[in-house]
């Protein structure tokens, strides 16, 4: 080869080798849009002899650009040697509840869908995510939770909505489609 394609070569290794590890740390980041949730509880569902038991733990986030609204989810924690070594694959069944909790307030212009809060699921390559919307017509928040994989996504999800309603004698109400991009 000459000196000109085996440059060319290294170039094209070099870009697929940045590729793969920008795909391999990408999933990894636990909270990207709001920060880490706030733990609640913890409640056993199977018990296990040696290792910690399977569970479902409750967690509560604040949504980084909507003053006023929280969010509580509740997800399966995996125990057994896989869970208590943090590499097991946790499945994809998630709740989800978000309340108004103060004055709503928008701190900046939203995209439709845009994550409110993500977190892995797995070791690599499963995330679970938290995205926001807008009902302008009826004034309305709506968050969605779902899982997702690298390569194909899961069916499961659940939804939950925030009518923007005053709080208090003097609060104006804002309206969600004022602040969509």
């Amino acid at each position: 080869m000459t000196r000109q394609a085996l440059s060319q070569h290294d170039t094209r290794w070099g870009r697929r080798a940045l590729l793969a590890l920008a795909l391999v740390l990408w999933p990894v980041s636990t909270a990207l849009a709001a920060d880490e949730p706030d733990l609640i509880f913890r409640r056993s569902t199977v018990f296990k002899w040696l290792t910690p038991n399977d569970k479902l733990a409750t967690y509560g986030v604040d949504d980084p650009e909507v003053e006023g609204v929280a969010c509580h989810f509740t997800v399966p924690e995996r125990g057994g040697v896989k869970g208590w070594l943090g590499i097991a694959e946790e499945v994809s069944d998630i709740s989800l509840a978000c309340r108004q909790i103060g004055p709503i307030h928008f701190k900046n212009k939203l995209e439709q869908g845009d994550d409110m809060f993500r977190q892995r699921r797995s070791l690599f390559f499963k995330k679970m995510q938290i995205v926001r919307g807008c009902d302008a017509k009826r004034n309305v928040l709506v968050y969605m939770v779902y899982s997702d994989r690298l390569i194909e996504g899961s069916p499961k999800n659940s939804t939950s909505s925030v009518p923007i309603m005053p709080w208090g004698s003097g609060d104006a109400v804002q309206k969600c489609g004022e602040f969509i991009q």
